[in-house]
């Protein structure tokens, strides 16, 4: 059973695995539709979830542009009374062709929040996280971040959002949306989603020492490299054995991941893997959850066992001399976020 972990330096409490949602919705629909489950087959792994102690959800606006956030609010409905899971969600992605449908400019961080509201059929968010920085979103305005914020803040004091959280952009960047909050009497982010895994490292340098440092939660997204670390890819992006690997999200998996030592390291966690007993994808959750600082890293699955073994990874502890043979082969690599790719 998974056990709870506090978020930060708030009050908000989640499970030390967090569901991420970006494979739930409509199939067909939206940029991940081709590896998409609906609602029926989404049904018995959120039970599943729920039964092995996770209740913490993550999704956004932008899956399946809506569809994934009718889905997830639909079984969460169903499954749970409202105060015995935490939700989040995300804003700014563009959601359609009009001029101020993205973005986190005070028009869209109202409209998206109560859009948001509207298909989860939920009266709040527990945590409404930005999916990027206010001046890091494809086809809008660079908002001023002091509109962004005091939106944001509005919003959490209406009551129709709970926590506030932040996904990848530059430490420089979160520190001044933090200080810019804080010096003007708003609602500070306690977490942060960001990029990070055995094969993309580079948040080590300044994200995550800033987080430490004030005590923001760290909260990974694809900790296994979009199923690198799970053994989806054998040797090279050539050798994709699932749908996911196999189709037109490929793409988008190899503009993530760069350097000749990506392969190498998943080939290490084989080994490991076979050491301990235990699936690669388990030694890669077992690898982050040892680091101090990381709370409640976002995994997705599309299959029972899959969730199962995560779960069992919560307990596994790497020796020492384990971790240094994992990390050993890693090359730093140019930052995503200066790609614009992250």
């Amino acid at each position: 059973m998974l056990k709870p972990v506090q978020l930060g330096n708030s009050g908000l409490r989640a499970s030390q695995l967090c569901l991420g949602t970006m494979n739930f919705g409509i199939p067909g629909k939206g940029h991940q539709g081709d590896w998409t489950l609906g609602l029926d087959d989404a049904r018995p792994i959120f039970k599943a979830a729920i039964d092995k102690g996770l209740f913490y959800f993550d999704c956004a606006d932008i899956y399946g542009v809506g569809a994934c956030e009718e889905v997830v609010g639909a079984l969460l409905r169903e499954m749970l009374p409202r105060d015995e899971y935490v939700l989040a969600t995300k804003i700014s992605m563009p959601m359609g062709r009009g001029a101020n449908q993205g973005g986190l400019s005070r028009k869209h961080v109202m409209e998206g929040v109560d859009a948001c509201l509207q298909r989860l059929g939920l009266d709040y968010i527990d945590h409404l996280v930005i999916h990027r920085h206010p001046h890091a979103i494809p086809g809008s305005v660079k908002a001023p971040i002091e509109e962004s914020l005091e939106a944001l803040h509005d919003v959490v004091k209406s009551g129709k959002v709970h926590y506030l959280g932040a996904s990848s952009m530059f430490a420089w960047q979160f520190a001044e949306l933090q200080l810019t909050a804080k010096n003007n009497g708003w609602t500070q982010f306690i977490s942060m989603q960001n990029h990070y895994n055995l094969v993309y490292r580079e948040e080590e340098r300044e994200m995550i020492p800033y987080c430490a440092s004030s005590n923001v939660a760290v909260m990974p997204w694809s900790p296994l490299a979009r199923g690198i670390l799970a053994g989806a890819y054998q040797g090279g992006f050539a050798g994709g054995s699932t749908s996911r690997s196999q189709g037109v999200d490929r793409k988008r998996t190899e503009s993530l991941y760069h350097g000749e030592h990506v392969f190498g390291v998943a080939e290490r966690v084989m080994q490991m893997a076979d050491k301990y007993g235990k699936k690669p994808a388990q030694i890669s959750i077992a690898w982050m959850l040892n680091k101090p600082h990381i709370h409640a890293p976002i995994v997705g699955v599309s299959r029972i066992e899959q969730l199962d073994q995560l779960v069992e990874a919560t307990d596994i502890v790497l020796e020492a001399q384990d971790v240094a043979y994992l990390e050993e082969l890693y090359q730093p690599v140019q930052n995503l976020l200066s790609m614009g790719a992250s």
